[in-house]
């Protein structure tokens, strides 16, 4: 099956939250799930739809803090390896429930690190952190190299499909991100019978995202909401 791929590079913060969410917006018409690898412009912080503003803003000193359309806790951007996976409705992925699409994404982001020859685990229960500190600690199917978490994500489900946003903080060794894209790739032809097809952005989806730049993720009457 053809799966679209969409490398962004490095974009603004309020950009990488409003492709996203345009992309799910319109991922039923696309028909196909979306990968999207992207960076970011600045350094940057995102946090967790239902968070609260005032408690993110002592807890990093990152800027700008923009809200996701995902749950979740503080994901610092200022090293990271961003990607957003986006799936139709009623494909596979957007049938399972939460947990079991959280796992799916992380044994797939560990057999691509398997392909580079990096041993990973998914952690096996969850170890508390600092209140929204979403790399202190761990959730359970998050992915661990020497016990530390080096990769989490955040999903948002509704009738429009899923969306999957991920982070990955690469361990301290020598690894470039474009070799942990290729695997990524490679991984899911393996495990998924993915088949890839290059994806640009069509006018209406440019027009919606910038639509949500202006209008949403670049107000702070919508970051610092509650």
């Amino acid at each position: 099956m053809n799966w679209f791929l969409l490398n962004s590079g490095k974009c603004g913060a309020a950009f990488n939250m409003a492709m996203d969410e345009a992309l799910l917006e319109n991922v039923s018409r696309l028909c196909k799930p979306v990968l999207r690898f992207y960076g970011w412009t600045e350094p940057a912080a995102t946090f967790g739809y239902f968070q609260k503003f005032s408690e993110v803003g002592r807890t990093t000193h990152l800027r700008p803090l923009i809200r996701r359309p995902t749950g979740g806790g503080i994901v610092p951007h200022d090293a990271d390896w961003t990607y957003s996976f986006v799936v139709p409705p009623n494909h596979e992925w957007h049938l399972l429930k939460a947990e079991a699409s959280y796992c799916r994404v992380h044994e797939w982001i560990q057999s691509s690190f398997a392909k580079l020859k990096i041993e990973t685990e998914l952690a096996p229960c969850c170890k508390k952190s600092a209140p929204g500190q979403c790399f202190a600690g761990h959730e359970k199917f998050d992915l661990l190299w020497h016990g530390k978490k080096i990769a989490g994500a955040a999903q948002r489900r509704n009738k429009s499909g899923l969306l999957i946003q991920g982070s990955v903080q690469p361990p301290p060794i020598l690894l470039k991100r474009a070799d942990w894209e290729n695997a990524m790739r490679a991984a899911a032809r393996e495990k998924f019978q993915a088949e890839w097809e290059k994806f640009s952005p069509d006018a209406n989806l440019n027009a919606r995202t910038r639509e949500l730049v202006l209008q949403k993720y670049s107000q702070n009457c919508y970051n610092q909401k509650r």
